[in-house]
């Protein structure tokens, strides 16, 4: 692969953390940003709900001192956010209402907990005035109704109330009728120069779309999609599009987004297991994440590399529910 200058701007990183299997995978996150991006200059944030009214009688944030003091070592901050308009009914909506507690004016990027640094983020030319987001998707929204408008008037329906042009944002390469053709990405990573414009913006759209959406949205179903709804039509407000990263970096050679640890070690190359293997072997860490029984059984008991075992990794099932069901029917799902 030919090599990348990077991007000579400082830039944060964000994950969210909180009480759970997410803060055994923020430590997993920041073990790997440490090992492979070893020049990486700006601050990794896990960013923490607060208990409040929208998570009722759970406290989610991290309330394990083994945890924090190993994510305090690895140079991971931790940022508490409150809940306003997301918490337990929308989770997913944490990563839209956690952009409003990072520095305002410096560059970001978003990752989902679950992901692996696996190359060297400094060399990742990102383009922090064209945001983009994770092309690693399939085409799970909008799933247009036999006599209801098609993907073409679903999505135009979002464009239009929100003023922005349609037209521009379709891959014309792509046929009519096709959900490639239409502006949808994985909300895995994404990225811009300032979290505050680009989360004003995400909680204005998600909100519009939950508690008022166009009619012609009337039979869709919103959870748990919201985010990836709203995510290209910011991403689009904002100048950015499907193609202001090179391919082949970001879920590729320098991250990989793996879900759940079964499915890591089912699909995913040889080097992410590389990766997860060695930065989870120093007995500092070991010590934490032995305490997470999925991650003592896949990692340290062996039941990982059992699970890859199972296929071979150069002809997998090409859906990814004949994935989960073969592990399951094995005994190895965990999450």
């Amino acid at each position: 692969m030919a090599e990348h200058s990077g991007t000579d701007q400082p830039f944060n990183i964000l994950i969210i953390g909180q009480q759970g299997r997410l803060m055994y995978e923020a430590l997993l996150f920041a073990a790997s940003l440490r090992a492979n991006s070893p020049d990486f200059a700006g601050q990794l944030f896990v960013a923490t709900p607060q208990a409040g009214p929208l998570w009722g009688d759970h406290d989610p944030s991290i309330r394990n001192d083994e945890v924090l003091a190993a994510l305090g070592e690895l140079g991971a901050q931790i940022l508490p956010f409150e809940s306003r308009h997301f918490g337990a009914p929308y989770p997913y909506g944490n990563k839209i209402e956690a952009l409003a507690a990072l520095p305002e004016g410096e560059p970001f990027v978003f990752f989902d907990t679950d992901t692996l640094v696996t190359g060297d983020l400094t060399q990742v030319p990102f383009d922090f005035d064209r945001p983009m987001a994770s092309m690693r998707r399939e085409g799970t929204w909008p799933k247009p109704e036999l006599y209801g408008p098609g993907y073409t008037g679903l999505w135009k329906s979002l464009y239009d109330r929100f003023d922005l042009d349609f037209e521009s944002s379709l891959d014309l390469s792509q046929p009519d009728e096709y959900w490639k053709r239409y502006l949808y990405f994985n909300a895995g990573y994404f990225f811009y120069k300032c979290p505050r414009v680009f989360g004003d913006l995400f909680l204005r759209y998600a909100l519009e779309i939950r508690d008022n959406p166009p009619e012609e949205l009337c039979c869709q179903v919103f959870d748990p999609w919201l985010d990836q709804i709203a995510l290209p039509l910011v991403i689009h407000a904002l100048g950015g599009g499907r193609d202001t990263l090179p391919e082949g970096l970001l879920d590729g050679s320098v991250t990989c987004h793996y879900r759940v640890l079964p499915l890591l070690y089912a699909r995913e190359d040889d080097r992410v297991i590389e990766v997860l293997e060695e930065i989870s072997q120093p007995n500092k860490l070991k010590k934490v994440l032995k305490n997470y029984e999925p991650y003592k059984r896949l990692i340290y008991q062996g039941r990982g590399q059992k699970v890859r075992a199972m296929f071979d990794q150069n002809d997998l099932p090409r859906r990814e529910q004949a994935l989960r069901n073969q592990i399951k029917r094995a005994g190895f799902w965990m999450r």
